[in-house]
């Protein structure tokens, strides 16, 4: 990997080289078969499975433009107990794919946690699912979590040996424009160093707000969800001696949107809290003591609790002790005992303990928050109407963010972006054997047919749980809670469910997810007439068992 900086060069990190080379000249473009925008994992995949392929590695040039510095995060490092705030549940199939490219050995291992098991439930019903990675076939475990950071990390550290791509960094794409009439007509990116680059194909890997995707004339359709998610990295006790490691993520819908913990180490988990904007402002201006204890309410207290709490917060601010008193009095006053699990300002748990009967239920009880992880971003639905560009904007492709982006509640953002990776370097790579042109508009089609569809059917899945679980309305509540727990009940349909979210790397032929959305949402609208809710149900299992592979089934 060669990197190209504006206005520094880069440090060394450990041995491993890096060449600072000079600016381009801005009077004459460079030619480049493929020129990546964008630094993310996206980005930095694509440009890692490319020059993993030997064919890929010889025939190609790449450059990959990032208008942040790299040099940050390829020197990265945190103390051991620290985390960043930003992390993905990286599920069997990506770290398949990751393997696959070399990219996996990179990866600091003792910053990843596995999750065996994951624990659903609805915030005001109580109906629960459980998921164990021990009803997979073939897998020890549903996804394993990490900081956004340690795998850009490794992606830069696996590309730092690849000298075939350059990696041009700290500058910004200025302007696109297609090359004059009676040349090419390639893509033109004006840097904001003076280079000038010509791209037989040009990738956005840009995010959200893609300058590719304005360049390629791709509209896209969607909407802002009324919700922001408040982020941060919790620290709290280890787990005691006769309960299961901090191996479990908890998800609990309330009906200001999903709250979720998920484990990073026996003593620091992440938080992911989706909720209404008004809220969210308030939970990230909330005095020191303040958050931790409206965290433990939150998977703990019933709704109503929760309301009037909220409710108190958003009056103005409270301290600690303040709202200890108030959740002491809910707890109280709903009949939680202070030697349950459910407690938590009551808490009379000793650490070491045996612990109750249903303290593997709830998550650990936060302790603190490290410094300077709170954060609140708001949550939006976009898909891109097409992943290719044409006329004026062809030979242009479009991988994650730039081309989808999701809600965080089943943490498939960052995964369904490196499905499109693997699904793109595929397709470029088919091309060159064949002789293609790979920037052609039939030379990718393959990519968009794989990835398409794949990506609405997850994304719809999402958008109608987040919808369906947003409903306080009694008819609405009972349907979600009987289509939960019927599923929970069949140890099968929860292993296709996790099949089909990615626990598994081989067997990836049901639409689990989507079927189950779909259920939930069929039961909802049949919810006026027990009969057709029975029908409804049924018809979604028995669906979801036809698709299913045999060897959930016992048949052959």
């Amino acid at each position: 990997m060669t990197f190209f900086a504006t206005p520094r060069p880069l440090t060394r990190l450990g041995c491993r080289r890096r060449l600072f080379l000079r600016s381009f000249s801005s009077e004459r473009a460079r030619d480049n078969d493929i020129v990546i925008v964008g630094g993310g994992p996206a980005g930095l995949a694509l440009a890692t499975a490319l020059a993993s392929n030997p064919i890929a590695k010889n025939s190609l040039k790449i450059t990959l433009v990032e208008g942040g510095d790299l040099s940050k995060i390829q020197d990265w490092g945190m103390p051991p107990n620290a985390y960043s705030n930003r992390v993905s549940s990286i599920t069997d199939t990506s770290q398949h794919f990751l393997n696959r490219i070399g990219v996996w050995d990179y990866v600091e291992r003792a910053r990843t946690n596995p999750i065996h098991q994951m624990q659903v439930w609805d915030g005001i019903s109580g109906a629960r699912i459980t998921f164990d990675a021990s009803e997979m076939p073939e897998s020890s475990e549903m996804a394993r979590m990490t900081e956004n950071l340690n795998l850009q990390r490794a992606l830069l550290r696996k590309l730092s040996d690849t000298p075939s791509v350059h990696v041009i960094h700290s500058v910004k794409v200025e302007s696109i424009q297609r090359e004059a009439v009676g040349r090419n007509d390639w893509p033109l990116l004006h840097l904001s160093n003076g280079a000038i680059l010509r791209a037989r194909l040009l990738v956005g890997a840009d995010g959200f707000n893609s300058p590719v995707r304005s360049f390629a004339g791709i509209s896209s359709y969607g909407w802002s969800y009324d919700t922001h998610a408040v982020v941060a990295t919790l620290n709290h006790a280890p787990r005691g001696p006769f309960q299961a490691p901090n191996n479990t993520a908890y998800q609990r819908f309330l009906p200001t949107g999903p709250i979720a913990f998920l484990p990073l180490s026996p003593c620091t988990s992440s938080l992911v809290w989706s909720t209404k904007p008004h809220l969210a402002a308030a939970l990230n201006k909330s005095s020191s003591g303040v958050l931790e204890q409206l965290i433990n309410a939150a998977f703990r207290l019933p709704e109503p609790s929760l309301q009037y709490i909220y409710s108190r917060l958003l009056e103005g601010a409270m301290s600690s002790d303040e709202i200890k008193q108030e959740i002491m009095f809910r707890e109280r006053s709903d009949g939680i005992l202070s030697h349950s699990a459910y407690a938590s300002a009551t808490s009379m748990l000793s650490e070491g303990g045996i612990p109750p009967d249903d303290a593997d239920a709830l998550p650990p009880l936060v302790t603190s928050i490290q410094p300077g992880t709170i954060a609140s971003f708001p949550l939006r639905y976009n898909h891109a109407e097409s992943y290719l560009g044409e006329g004026t904007g062809s030979r242009t492709v479009l991988v994650g963010d730039a081309a989808h982006t999701v809600h965080p509640l089943a943490g498939q953002g960052l995964n369904l972006g490196l499905g499109d990776v693997d699904a793109l370097s595929r397709c470029i790579i088919q091309a060159l054997t064949h002789g293609g042109d790979i920037g052609s508009y039939t030379a990718l089609i393959p990519y968009t047919r794989e990835r398409y569809f794949e990506n609405h059917k997850v994304m719809s899945a999402i958008d109608k749980l987040h919808k369906i679980y947003s409903s306080t309305a009694q008819p609405v509540v009972w349907a979600r809670s009987v289509g939960l727990e019927v599923v929970n009940e069949l140890d099968s349909v929860k292993a296709a469910l996790m099949m089909n979210a990615g626990a598994s790397s081989r067997l990836q032929n049901v639409s689990g997810w989507d079927l189950f959305a779909k259920g939930v949402e069929n039961l909802v609208r049949a919810a006026g007439t027990s009969k057709m809710v029975g029908g409804m149900v049924s018809a979604g299992i028995q669906e979801l068992v036809k698709q299913a592979d045999p060897r959930f089934f016992g048949r052959h």
